[in-house]
């Protein structure tokens, strides 16, 4: 994985400068040269454009110039490079993410839901942030009110401090892996021009041909019962589902007793 793939691998003071333009004043805009008429933000924007309909393979400094219609070199006026660019892409789309605030006694399971769902519907919105290694965030505004309306979910479970960020970052993790293999399904459909249902009744009368059920019975009424309910080989909404459930069930057992299920 290059660093052209990853979060925090530019200047980090420059970044941090970037990140909060708005609160310094939109420091850094046209700080050499002539006035452009471009803005930070427009090229966030045009960057995030590009990757959402091709993936970071499809993002490169000459492509946004070209979306924008200006040379490379004037993008060099407003953002250092690639890496920091990736930085406010990614603090941009996070600072956009939806924050349906929670309702007035919601449980800590429904809350929890919540935020999974909306990082779900963030990783399927914003494909390139799967292919994004994101070790170290950038610590802008965007970051910061996510982290800060998440930790909201689980306050009322009596968890202390760094279990709540644990237990946040367990969440988190889960989704992310869910999202990627459904992102890797959907590429699959995409790139073979066949829905996974398609591909598997296309194929069945070979593999009925070949497949001895009597030799791995189990697999055999497994599979089928699977298939039946997914209404095909896989269903990313029954896995998801599935996934999350069973993660709630673990976070229940630290949980103080009489805290709101």
């Amino acid at each position: 994985m290059t660093k052209e793939r990853s979060s925090g691998a530019g200047d980090p003071a420059r970044t941090l400068e970037l990140l909060w333009r708005d609160a310094a004043g939109r420091v850094g805009e046209n700080r050499r040269g002539p006035r452009q008429g471009l803005t930070v933000d427009a090229v966030v924007e045009a960057a995030v454009a590009l990757a959402d309909a091709g993936g970071l393979d499809a993002l490169t400094m000459r492509a946004v110039a070209q979306r924008l219609g200006v040379t490379p070199m004037t993008l060099y006026t407003y953002v250092p490079g690639k890496a920091e660019l990736l930085d406010l892409m990614l603090d941009s789309v996070l600072l956009r993410m939806e924050r349906v605030p929670f309702a007035p006694g919601a449980s800590w399971r429904e809350r929890v839901t919540a935020v999974a769902d909306a990082n779900r519907a963030l990783y399927l919105g914003h494909p390139w942030l799967a292919e994004l290694r994101i070790h170290r965030p950038p610590l802008g505004p965007g970051v910061m009110a996510k982290y800060e309306y998440e930790l909201g979910a689980f306050e009322s479970m009596g968890l202390d401090d760094v279990a709540m960020d644990s237990a946040l970052a367990h969440v988190l993790g889960f989704v992310q892996s869910a999202a990627r293999t459904e992102l890797d399904a959907r590429a699959v459909d995409r790139e073979s021009a066949m829905s996974d249902h398609e591909w598997w009744d296309a194929h069945a009368p070979l593999l009925d041909r070949m497949f001895d059920a009597a030799r791995y019975p189990l697999a055999a009424r497994v599979g089928e019962a699977a298939a039946v309910a997914y209404q095909g080989m896989y269903s990313p909404e029954y896995a998801y589902g599935f996934g999350l459930a069973r993660v709630l069930d673990g976070l229940a057992a630290l949980a103080r007793p009489g805290a709101d299920i």
